[in-house]
Order: C-alpha cells, then sequence, then structure tokens
C-alpha cells in the first residue's frame, strides 16, 4: 500500500528530492544541447544551401540553357551526393534529380514535383519530405524568369542530432546512477547523527522512570552534541533536558525516600502507644466494674486501636516492599496454602458460599510464603466484607501454558463501578457504594475495620514475587487474576 510522502523516511526523501533536481537539470542542459545543436547545424545546412544555390544560378544564365560561360548549371561535379536540384519555367519542371554517388541523377517522382511546385520562390529554406528522404529546400526566381529549386539532404544533421540525444541519455544515466549511489552514502553518513539522538531518546523512552530509584545516565556524545551544528543543537538541548528530567528523578526519589522512612518510623512508633492502649484497655475490663456504657466505650475503643494496629502494620508492610527488601524465598505448596485460608474464611463468612477449583497434584511455587498468604488473606477478605451473605466465592489454582501459576478469585457479588477499576489497586482508594452488602458502605478495602491498602498490599507482593495482578469487574461477576512466574530452571 502506498504511504504518503510525508510519512517516508527523511534519508529516503533527500535521496529523492537530490535526484529529482538532477533529472531537472540534466533535462534542461539536454534540452539545451538539442536546440543549440539544431540551431547550428540548421544554420550551417542553410549556408552549403545557399552556396549550391548560387553555383547553380551563375551569372548570364539564360532559362533552359546553359550559363554564359557554356557550363551546366546543374553541374554534377559542383554538387555533393544527395543534392536536389531542379528548373521550374512556366510550372514546368526540368533538368531536376538527386545526385547519386556515381554521379547521375535519380529523376523525381510525381509527388516530389509537387512539393517542388508548392514551394515559394522568395529563397527561404523549408524543411520538406521527399521521396529521398527529408531535405532543406530553397527555391529562387532568377532574372530570366525561371525559378530555381536546390535541396540538401538533412540527414546527416539527423544523424548528429541522434547522436547526440543518445550520448546525453546514457551519459546522464551513468551520471545519475552513480550521483545516486554516492548521495544515498554521503545522506546515509549526515543522517548517522540524527540516528544517535533517535536511539538516545529511544533508550531513554524504555528506562523505567514511574518508580523506584533511576539512573539516567544516557547522554548524546559530545561529538553530536556541539551546539555549533544544526544536528548539534538538538544533541545540546537533548542532553539538557536529560540532565533535568534526571535531577526531577532524584528530588523525587528523594521525597519518595523520605516519605517511605517518615511512614516506616511513624508506623515503627505508633505500635508502642497502640500496645500500651490495648494494654490498659484489658487491664480496665479486668480491673474496674463499669456502667453498660462505659463497656461499650471500652469496647469501641479497643476495635478502633486493633483497626489503627492493623493499619500500622499494613503501612509497615507497604514500606518495606517500597524499600525493596528481600523476599525469604522457599518452596511454598500454593495448594495447601489456598486451602487452609479458604477455611479459615469459612469460619469468619459461613453465610458465603466457598469454592475451591484445585488441581489434581499440588501446586509448588518459590515464593515468601507468609507474603502470599497474605495475598490470599487480602482478596478473599475483600470479597467477604464488600458482598452481601450468599454470593458464591471461587478460589482457583492452576498451571499457566508458560509454566507459571495462576491464581483467580472470582465472586458474583455486586461488582465495582467502571471508574473505580482501573484505581482499585491505588493506596487508600474508595469508592462509593461499590461491592457492599448494603450498597451504602464504602469499597474495596475501605469497610469499617479496613484500612484501604488491602489490594496495594496485593499487588505490591505479587509484583515483588515478579508477577502481576489484574481485575476484571462488572454487575454479577468480579475476578482478580494473580499470575507468578514459572521457577528458573
Amino acid at each position: 500500500m502506498f504511504r504518503p510522502l510525508s510519512k517516508w523516511h527523511l534519508r529516503t526523501r533527500l535521496v529523492l528530492l537530490v535526484m529529482a533536481l538532477l533529472v531537472a537539470i540534466v533535462g534542461a542542459v539536454g534540452v539545451f544541447s538539442y536546440v543549440s545543436m539544431d540551431t547550428f547545424l540548421t544554420r550551417q545546412l542553410d549556408t552549403e544551401l545557399s552556396q549550391a544555390a548560387d553555383r547553380a544560378n551563375g551569372p548570364e544564365r539564360p532559362p533552359n540553357g546553359p550559363r554564359g560561360n557554356g557550363r551546366d548549371p546543374l553541374n554534377p561535379e559542383a554538387q555533393r551526393v544527395g543534392t536536389l536540384n531542379a528548373s521550374i519555367v512556366d510550372g514546368t519542371i526540368s533538368d531536376s534529380g538527386f545526385l547519386a554517388s556515381d554521379r547521375s541523377r535519380t529523376p523525381l517522382t510525381q509527388a516530389d514535383q509537387q512539393i517542388l511546385l508548392a514551394l515559394p520562390s522568395d529563397g527561404a529554406p523549408v524543411n520538406r519530405h521527399l521521396s529521398n528522404g527529408d531535405y532543406r529546400l530553397s527555391a529562387v526566381q532568377t532574372n530570366f524568369g525561371d525559378v530555381l529549386v536546390t535541396g540538401l539532404p538533412m540527414a546527416e544533421k539527423q544523424s548528429t542530432l541522434a547522436s547526440l540525444v543518445w550520448t546525453l541519455v546514457f551519459v546522464s544515466l551513468g551520471g545519475l546512477v552513480l550521483i545516486g549511489l554516492a548521495g544515498t552514502i554521503l545522506i546515509r553518513r549526515t543522517m548517522q547523527p540524527l540516528e544517535q539522538l533517535s536511539g538516545v531518546a529511544t533508550k531513554v523512552s524504555q528506562l523505567p522512570l514511574d518508580a523506584g530509584e533511576v539512573a539516567l545516565a544516557v547522554r548524546v556524545p559530545p561529538s553530536n552534541s556541539d551546539p555549533g551544528t544544526e544536528v548539534g543543537r538538538v544533541g545540546f538541548a537533548l542532553n539538557r533536558m536529560l540532565d533535568n528530567v534526571a535531577n526531577a528523578l532524584m528530588a523525587r526519589q528523594k521525597s519518595e525516600t523520605k516519605l517511605r522512612q517518615f511512614v516506616a518510623d511513624a508506623s515503627h512508633e505508633l505500635r508502642t502507644p497502640l500496645t500500651a492502649i490495648r494494654g490498659y484497655t484489658e487491664l480496665l475490663r479486668m480491673t474496674e466494674t463499669l456502667t453498660p456504657d462505659g463497656e461499650k466505650s471500652l469496647s469501641r475503643v479497643q476495635s478502633q486501636s486493633e483497626r489503627m494496629g492493623t493499619l500500622v502494620e499494613d503501612l509497615l508492610l507497604l514500606a518495606r516492599l517500597d524499600e525493596g527488601q528481600p523476599l525469604k524465598l522457599e518452596e511454598v505448596d500454593l495448594t495447601q496454602l489456598v486451602v487452609e485460608t479458604v477455611s479459615d474464611e469459612k469460619v469468619i463468612a459461613p453465610a458465603h458460599g466457598w469454592k475451591l477449583e484445585l488441581p489434581e497434584d499440588p501446586v509448588t511455587v518459590r515464593g515468601d510464603a507468609h507474603q502470599l498468604r497474605q495475598v490470599l488473606v487480602n482478596l478473599l477478605a475483600n470479597a467477604r466484607k464488600h458482598t452481601p451473605p450468599g454470593t458464591r466465592v471461587w478460589t482457583r489454582v492452576a498451571r499457566s501454558a508458560d509454566g507459571g501459576t495462576l491464581i483467580t478469585v472470582t465472586d458474583d457479588g455486586g461488582g465495582m463501578p467502571p471508574e473505580f477499576v482501573d484505581k482499585a489497586f491505588a493506596r487508600f482508594a474508595r469508592a462509593d457504594a461499590a461491592r457492599t452488602r448494603t450498597g451504602s458502605t464504602p469499597a474495596s478495602g475501605s469497610a469499617e475495620g479496613s484500612s484501604g491498602l488491602g489490594l496495594a498490599i496485593v499487588q505490591s507482593i505479587v509484583e515483588a514475587h515478579g508477577g502481576t495482578v489484574e481485575v476484571d469487574s462488572h454487575p454479577g461477576r468480579t475476578e482478580f487474576v494473580i499470575r507468578l512466574p514459572a521457577p528458573p530452571s
């Protein structure tokens, strides 16, 4: 399919432009050469024609007779081969013919005679096609009243022009081919700096700049970043832009590091007062006699301290995952892990329908058993908290075609709002009236007793194991799919 010229490579367009200009120049030179040569040969032929006419029309020549000096006016010895001579008297042609190589004369045909009779007798040279070929003719009326016609063949002129045309064609084609090849090589070399700039930009575009520490060490080499040239100015500007981006990324990284450190420190420091609050709550319940309202208030203090403790633990876990702390890798029987986790959820929420779909053979993965359990707990708790009683929840484990492991958690609850699906794994993400029992409780980890970090923890743990997690949700079906890579061979 033909591509628009604007989408062609710049190198190709430059080569075509140079070739087009060369073709135009060669064409102009060829036309000028041809016209100049044609004019020169025509002028030369006219001169010879005039001389031949003068020889035929000598002084004191009576009509239909020899010159006064007694010589034949159409004397073949004075003419070149192919010369045409004719005498017209009272509309009748006599003493006519083409001079042959043996100095004899070839008679004119009837058609030739008609052409000669139609010639103007003003002596102006004209071109006519006769039986012997193309001729340059001149008809002159003498002082004796007759008309002398002289003609010279144009074959020599036409042969010269044809030779010139073929010479121009072959020389031009050869020159265009050589110049095209040389131009392509030179343009390719000239465009190499731009290709290097493109390569640098491509490398930068493939770097993971969205998170974590970024080493943006790619730069345009000094040979292509000299501000004194056009390409160098582009390379210099690209290097300055990369320097600016690198500084911004470093500042972002420092800010993220400080923020993670603050969250980790704050979470760690909050553990002590929370432990004290829970301890004093238990002590009050054991040592003091409380009114019903006091007992209720104390229970609320204990439940909220437990909720805050869960939030602190989640924040600490995310901080550790963000720091990239090494996993405690071991062989994990994922099948057994799933069975245990689902069994725990059955005890917590017996009103839900918990289903298991497991392969016949155990599925083992290389990973951190505690963190993988946390992933399953969070996904199952998410389904339990945000779907009404009676909802069925399927947990499946299978091997993928590439040797990896697939874990899916699917429920037939109300589903998430479409606008919330894309940010389901964001930290503290909340969506009103999504996947709840009553339709009024916040969604996905934001119900009472939830920190809103459950799915974010799931994504961080799975990515730390080199896998991916996705969600697909619509009314009547929500499915989380975890893909873990195959163990190294």
